[in-house]
């Protein structure tokens, strides 16, 4: 069993930068690929970023060259650094752990979840 703690939200201006922590329990962190997803009011979930066991990453159209994921195993946590913020990167994020070795970008696959922490960029 993984539990996951997201925190570092919060309200930034446009161009602005975040980074968002993701600490996970259990002694097993290292083992599964950990993702990054955002759900804005009245749309659904999205992926945003992957970090692999393999230490793979990979990331939506919509955020590269501006967020970037990373990880400590020793800390058993996964960040996301989050720069050139936009009004529409506005929604929460969550955390998300997965066993599987392919298909990062769809949420269904994610066995272990965090309760979300909330992103607002200003215009």
């Amino acid at each position: 069993q993984v539990q996951l703690v997201e925190s570092g939200g919060g309200l930034v201006q446009g161009g602005g930068s975040l980074r968002l922590s993701c600490v996970a329990s259990g002694r097993t962190f290292s083992t599964y690929a950990m993702g990054w997803f955002r759900q804005a009011p009245g749309k659904e979930r999205e992926f945003v970023a992957a970090f692999t066991s393999a230490a793979n990453t990979y990331y939506a159209d919509s955020v590269k060259g501006r967020f970037t994921i990373s990880r400590d195993n020793a800390r058993n946590t996964v960040y996301l650094q989050m720069s050139s913020l936009k009004p529409e990167d506005t929604a929460v994020y969550y955390c998300a752990g997965t066993a599987y070795g392919s298909g990062f970008g769809n949420p269904s696959l994610y066995a272990y979840w965090g309760q979300g922490t909330q992103v607002t960029v200003s215009s």
